[in-house]
């Protein structure tokens, strides 16, 4: 990973994805969409209800697989200094807020007509909104400094410690009494839900993930810009400051 720290080349190869990445959001989006609103049945006890899954099953898997790449690049970012690593944390981390948050929403117009609430203290509920905090706090910590990179490490050490609640969040249903649904796709003995609702998932699974990977490239974009504009202005700082110093000298 070494050979990608150079951020020039890697922009190189993330631009060259962009284009993928934009085609496949639009067209397996609109696939999904479309079979799952119009294409896929309603479900024998939740009629149209279940619909909401199209986009809170997608929005939850994205939510904790991007806190899983913030994880990654934190540790690489400790042990290795990888340069890249807390620029693609930085910028995935709105993104992956915006997705928790999504995931809850839907979840609670889900949860209304199922549980007749908007909200319980469920296992899985609570471990997805102690994830939501996850991602604010490690925000709020990594910009909680006036000097750009302070807040690096805390926020890099404050990822890795929550990565203990993405375990609890995969495997509460199986491990408490709780009022969500088991695991109907991830399963050793096969998914549980019937082809025509998973074809249609599987296209809004491809197509978020594909929306994620063209926002990081974007953000990326703008994240290497404002390190290089940074590095600039403290170059140009330091240049004026030696003038001052050589006028003051002679």
């Amino acid at each position: 990973m070494h050979r990608f720290a150079n951020p020039t080349r890697f922009m190189k190869i993330a631009n060259a994805v962009l284009p993928f990445a934009i085609g496949g959001f639009v067209v397996l989006t609109a696939i999904g969409l479309y079979y799952g609103l119009f294409n896929s049945p309603a479900d024998y006890q939740q009629g149209d209800t279940v619909r909401i899954m199209y986009i809170h099953v997608p929005a939850a898997y994205l939510g904790v697989m991007i806190y899983g790449v913030i994880a990654g690049s934190s540790l690489s970012l400790l042990i290795w200094k990888h340069p890249l690593a807390e620029l693609i944390a930085r910028a995935s981390a709105p993104v992956g807020l915006a997705f928790t948050f999504l995931c809850l929403a839907t979840g609670s117009l889900w949860g209304k007509p199922m549980w007749g609430t908007w909200w319980v203290w469920d296992a899985r509920l609570t471990s997805m909104l102690i994830l939501l905090f996850l991602y604010a706090g490690y925000i709020a910590l990594s910009n909680a400094f006036d000097e750009p990179g302070r807040g690096n490490k805390p926020a890099a050490i404050l990822a890795l410690v929550g990565v203990v609640n993405l375990p609890i969040i995969k495997f509460s249903v199986d491990w408490w009494n709780t009022l969500h649904q088991p695991a109907s796709i991830i399963r050793l003995d096969g998914p549980t839900i019937a082809t025509e609702m998973l074809i249609p998932l599987f296209y809004m699974l491809g197509g978020f993930t594909c929306f994620y990977l063209m926002l990081l490239v974007i953000r990326l974009r703008s994240e290497i810009a404002a390190s290089k504009l940074r590095v600039a202005m403290m170059a140009g700082a330091g240049a004026e400051m030696g003038r001052a110093e050589a006028e003051k000298a002679g």
